[in-house]
Order: structure tokens, then C-alpha cells, then sequence
């Protein structure tokens, strides 16, 4: 990665036929903690979202309300608007697809490509999903519904005039780029199901449809407008200015990181961008990271599946339960998101979790070490930080969460990245439990409490450079109590170079900025008292009943990688393919096998087992294996099928 270029990061462009939830926002908080980071690195950012407005399903819904297309849509564009500013998401360039800039953009892009025979007219016929704003060519049946997991609407049947993009032509050149780019989808494990759409056949795609006046119109032809994810993509170019500003483009392109969720990165964002930019000459993104879903009792939240939760009613809650500050409160949501979510895989979500994590990881763990603290030095130092000698074990733990964290950012490891901070912040709740300075000040023991606050105060100051692009509104108070500049003013190198810079810095410790939630008790699902089950006979418990078994969820499945867990040395990782998803599964068999063996493999998944936590790695299923506690043979297939076929 070149320092000298303008670091480029986007979010997709979002729908505006609803406000933003905890799926679309983990999105735009994952690019703003990077945008943040790299911004304090010292690098020049720019962080590009926006809305995505000219689907069908959004004039439709502007007609419902009875009012013009463009009000609904500038209303539910400053919806967003406000929602990422209580994030205090520090977006660079908010895009619309409204604007004339972009408009300019997409027609010129359809021209290049009408120019070298990359657009050409035909007729579509087939089937469109209205919600999903997108055709699907081959559906079997009279009355399909959406290939969308997620949705599952019926299609509508649609015969037209149309234009078509010839991305049949693209296939090898983009196996190719894969080939000689392998960074270009992260995680790794995902790049496996877009190399398998593209391997699969790529077909010319339509990218346009009759016009009904919200849209982009096609150059030439008033009676047709450019197809809404066909024009959306094109957002990524028009933030940079092109075709028109060429310096500004320039600088900013290639994109650095497009971050999308799962459900967007093969069709769209892997395969029919790059084919686009390749038509039209112009460098691919180096990357394309995508993220999982947000899971309710294993069901995607999404507005089409319900469950969905907005990031401010989750501050609202946490601000109603305890007096916290209500950024504060924000930052709890930001961290539980960026904590609790492997990226590139699904995370279940709930409100217990959150509780859970800003008790555990906030309240106690960040919060303990500044109210250990500051009001020590606040009784017996007159709230001034003394002047010391700084341990250095804490100084090389600081460091090491340091360089960890560059380095974690840049493999898009979040939840990696503050587990190493928090490593660092055990170490020194540990070191104040050993020093125990409030003793050593009460027995006249004066520099050894010395030295243990001012090394205290200043692994604070220093986490809270590397924590401001996480949990940006606390780091600043904790700054503040520390009676330091709220706004870290250099880059995280100069900030953690060189001595102490805390002594004789008067604080201005107030009160605890993450206090502990009274978590309440959760209801049992039934009144009714525990009964003893009847007693068993051995037969009966040897069998179960067809309808039980039935309940089993058996699926063919290829192992994608296998690593080994952290201290436990019978068990393996594995990424597995299941057609429409792939699944980490953690399975008990590195004693048996080698991970190379495994690599390729198809194996028979418990594919509805609930999810479990083992030696702290979510497992969501099972590989059958025989050999009882130790495996000698893996239950696969004598031939092979596709990934995520039924077993029966």
C-alpha cells in the first residue's frame, strides 16, 4: 500500500426505502474506524457513502405518501444524513444518485461502453424481483419467488426492449485478475463462492428498463434508463470527479477498500463491477472486503426478515438503563458491533450480549483502570499526576497492542484488534492489583505509588490514541479526565514515541465514564414448575422417533481451509462451503488428520445445529466423523454434489 495515495475507502450506497439498522450501519461504522485509523497513521483519507435512489420499489413508496419522488427522496437522504452524524461517522462525501455529478457519470460510462460494442440493444424476457431490483434470467415455475434467501417475493414476469452489458466477454480476464491479485476479495474464504459464480458461466446482463422518469436515461434512447445496480455501482467513480476532473481521479483511483455485505459481493461487486471497469479501461479497486450478516436465533435481521434494530434505539436503551453519556453510548454500540462480529462471517446478535460486553470489556475492564486511578491522585496528589519511573513491561505491552493493531486493521480483524488493546488494558488492571498504590500511599510509600500512577496514566494516555478510532467520544473523555487535549493532534507513531509526557499534568477526573448496567432478569418463557421426566428404560433411550430425527439438518459441504485452534491441539477451524453460505465449523479431528488432508474435501454437516462457542471460537455446525473421541474416519460422499445438498 502506497503511502502517498489519498487513502480511498467506501460503504455501498444504501437503499432509501427505509433508515438505517444495525446491519447497514455495521457496514459504515467498520469504514469509518478505518478511515479513522488510517487518518491517524498520518495518512490523507477520503470516505465516500451515500444513498442509492432511483430502485423502483422507492418511487413506489414515494407514491404510497403521495408526494414528489425528489422530496421523499431528500428526506430519507438526510434520514441518513443524521443518523451517521450520532454516529459520528466522518464521511468525507456523502453521494446521492439523484445528483447531476452522478448522472453525468453513468451516461458517459453507457456511451464509452455503446462506443466499443460493450452495450448493445436487445429484448429481455424473464423474471424480476421488484424489493431486490434485480432479474433473474432462469426460474422454474408459474408463479417463482425471489432467489433471495432474504426475500423470497414473487416475481414478476417482464418482456421489454432493453440494453444489455456483454459481460460474457469478461470471464477469463477476471479469473485472471484473481490469479494475479490475491487480496482482491477478503476475506479469503470468500473469494471461493465468486470464483464459483464466475467458473459457473457468465451470461450478458441487462442494464436497463423501460423508463418511468426516476432514473438515469439512457444516452440516445428517452424510452429506457439505466438499471438501478447497473447506475449504483457507478457511484465508486463519481465521487472521484471522473470523467471530468481527471486530478482529482487521479488521486483517489484506484479505490483502496469497497466495503459490502455478503450478499452483494459475488453478482454484483466481483464480477459485474470489475467487468464494467474493465470495458472502460479504467484500474480495478485493490480490494473488495465483505462482512456477514447480523443473525436473530439464526435468521438474518433485515427489514424483509424483520428483527431489525436501529443503532439510536440501542443508545436510547443503554442511556434509559444507566447515566451514561449519550455518545458515550453510541460508542458501546459501535464497540459491541466491531467486538463481537468476526468479519467476513455472521454474528448473532442480542441485547444480553451488549449488556454484557459494556459490562465486561467498558465498565470493568476500561472503566476500572481510570477509576482505580484518578481519584487516587486526585486525593492524595492534589490532582496532579507525580512524577515517576515508567515500568517497562506496561511501556512494552502498549507497544505490542500497537503494532498489533496496525497490523490486524489491515487484515480487516476488528474484533482481533481490540482484543490485543484489551490485553493490554488486562495487563495493566493486573499491574495496579499487584502494586495496589492506594496501600502504598496510605503506608508513606510515596515514589513506588509514583511510579505505578504515572505509568498507569500514561498507558492510558497512549491506548487511548490507538481506542479514538473505535470508540472515538469516549477516548476523548478519557482524554479529558486526563487532563489532556480531548483531540489527539499527531499521528499514532509520534503520540507513542519518546517518554512520559503525563507528569505534572493536572487532571480533571469526573464521574465514571462507563458505569456498570443493572443488567434485568430475563423472564422465563413458562410459569409452569420443572417436572421430573419420567425414567427411561436402556431401549428406550438407545432410540429416538422418526419425527426427531427428521429435525436433523444433513448437508453436503467442501472444507474451503482448516487451521488449528489456539491451545487445543485436537481441534481444527474449518471454513466450509454450504453453496449459500459458508460456515466456520470447529471440529475435533487435527490429532487425525493433517489441515492439508481436510482442504477440498466434502464432507456431511450438521448444518442446524445451534451455535456454540468452543475454546472461545463460534461454531455454527458439526462434521460426522467415526471413531468416538477420536476420530479415525471423516463421513463423506462416494461422489460428489452440490455444496449444500440435503443427506437423507
Amino acid at each position: 500500500m502506497s503511502d502517498s495515495k489519498v487513502y480511498y475507502i467506501t460503504t455501498p450506497i444504501y437503499y432509501i426505502n427505509a433508515l438505517p439498522h444495525i446491519g447497514n450501519a455495521y457496514t459504515t461504522i467498520v469504514a469509518d474506524t478505518l478511515a479513522r485509523h488510517h487518518r491517524a497513521r498520518g495518512r490523507e483519507v477520503v470516505f465516500a457513502t451515500g444513498t442509492d435512489e432511483h430502485a423502483e420499489k422507492v418511487l413506489e413508496a414515494a407514491g404510497r405518501e403521495g408526494v414528489p419522488i425528489l422530496d421523499f427522496a431528500d428526506r430519507l437522504a438526510d434520514g441518513f444524513r443524521a443518523a451517521w452524524a450520532r454516529l459520528d461517522i466522518t464521511y468525507d462525501d456523502f453521494i446521492r444518485t439523484s445528483e447531476p455529478r452522478h448522472h453525468r457519470a453513468t451516461t458517459e460510462v453507457i456511451r464509452r461502453m455503446m462506443e466499443t460494442g460493450d452495450v448493445y440493444r436487445g429484448e429481455y424476457e424473464g423474471w424480476y424481483c421488484v424489493s431486490c431490483a434485480t432479474f433473474f434470467p432462469d426460474v422454474e415455475g408459474e408463479t417463482p419467488t425471489c432467489l433471495n434467501d432474504e426475500c423470497r417475493k414473487p416475481l414478476e414476469r417482464r418482456k421489454e426492449p432493453a440494453y444489455f452489458f456483454r459481460l460474457s466477454a469478461y470471464g477469463d480476464r477476471l479469473l485472471e485478475h484473481f490469479e494475479r491479485h490475491p487480496d482482491f476479495v477478503r476475506p479469503e474464504f470468500r473469494k471461493s463462492e465468486v470464483l464459483s459464480f464466475i467458473q459457473s458461466g457468465l451470461r450478458d446482463c441487462c442494464i436497463s428498463r423501460s423508463s418511468n422518469g426516476w432514473g438515469v436515461p439512457f444516452p440516445g434512447d428517452d424510452s429506457q434508463q439505466a438499471y438501478v445496480w447497473f447506475d449504483a455501482l457507478i457511484n465508486y467513480l463519481t465521487v472521484t470527479g471522473w470523467p471530468d476532473d481527471e486530478a482529482n481521479y487521479e488521486r483517489l483511483w484506484p479505490c483502496d477498500v469497497h466495503l459490502v455485505g455478503k450478499d452483494i459481493l459475488p453478482r454484483f461487486h466481483a464480477t459485474l463491477w470489475p467487468a464494467m471497469l474493465m470495458a472502460l479501461g479504467v484500474p480495478l479497486p485493490r480490494t473488495i472486503a465483505a462482512h456477514g450478516f447480523w443473525l436473530s436465533k439464526d435468521r438474518k435481521i433485515s427489514k424483509s426478515q424483520g428483527g431489525l434494530v436501529s443503532v439510536d434505539e440501542l443508545a436510547e436503551e443503554l442511556t434509559s438503563m444507566v447515566e451514561v453519556e449519550r455518545d458515550v453510548a453510541y460508542d458501546a454500540v459501535r464497540y459491541f458491533a466491531l467486538r463481537e462480529m468476526v468479519f467476513g462471517q455472521d454474528a448473532e446478535f442480542s441485547r444480553e450480549a451488549l449488556w454484557g460486553r459494556f459490562n465486561a470489556d467498558l465498565a470493568n475492564d476500561l472503566g476500572n483502570v481510570l477509576n482505580r486511578s484518578l481519584p487516587l491522585i486526585e486525593r492524595s496528589f492534589g490532582g496532579v499526576i507525580p512524577d515517576g519511573v515508567l515500568d517497562p513491561d506496561i511501556a512494552a505491552s502498549v507497544q505490542a497492542a500497537a503494532r498489533l493493531s496496525t497490523e490486524r486493521v489491515d487484515a480487516f480483524d476488528f474484533r482481533g484488534t481490540l482484543e490485543a488493546i484489551w490485553e493490554s488494558i488486562g495487563k495493566l488492571n493486573k499491574y495496579l492489583d499487584t502494586r495496589a498504590p492506594w496501600n502504598l500511599v496510605r503506608e508513606a510509600d510515596l515514589q513506588p505509588a509514583k511510579d505505578c500512577l504515572l505509568t498507569t496514566c500514561e498507558a492510558i494516555r497512549r491506548l487511548s490514541v490507538l481506542l479514538i478510532s473505535f470508540i472515538p467520544h469516549a477516548a476523548m473523555e478519557i482524554r479529558s479526565q486526563l487532563g489532556l487535549d480531548p483531540v489527539v493532534s499527531g499521528s499514532i507513531s509520534e503520540e507513542l514515541a519518546g517518554d512520559a509526557r503525563m507528569a505534572g499534568v493536572k487532571i480533571a477526573w469526573g464521574k465514571p465514564i462507563f458505569p456498570r448496567i443493572k443488567v434485568p432478569k430475563v423472564k422465563p418463557e413458562t410459569s409452569a414448575p420443572p417436572t421430573q421426566p419420567a425414567a427411561k428404560s436402556e431401549k428406550q433411550a438407545a432410540t429416538v422417533s422418526y419425527e426427531d430425527f427428521a429435525k436433523l439438518e444433513l448437508r453436503a459441504g467442501t472444507c474451503l481451509s482448516a487451521e488449528p485452534v489456539e491451545g487445543a491441539d485436537k481441534l481444527y477451524r474449518l471454513m466450509v462451503d454450504l453453496g449459500s453460505e459458508v460456515r466456520q465449523v470447529v471440529a475435533g479431528v487435527a490429532q487425525a488428520f493433517p489441515a492439508a488432508e481436510l482442504v477440498g474435501k466434502q464432507l456431511v454437516i450438521v448444518a442446524n445445529l445451534e451455535p456454540a462457542k468452543i475454546r472461545g471460537v463460534q461454531s455454527q455446525g458439526m462434521i460426522l466423523a467415526a471413531g468416538g473421541k477420536d476420530p479415525v474416519a471423516l463421513v463423506t460422499l462416494d461422489r460428489p454434489v452440490e455444496n449444500g445438498e440435503k443427506v437423507r
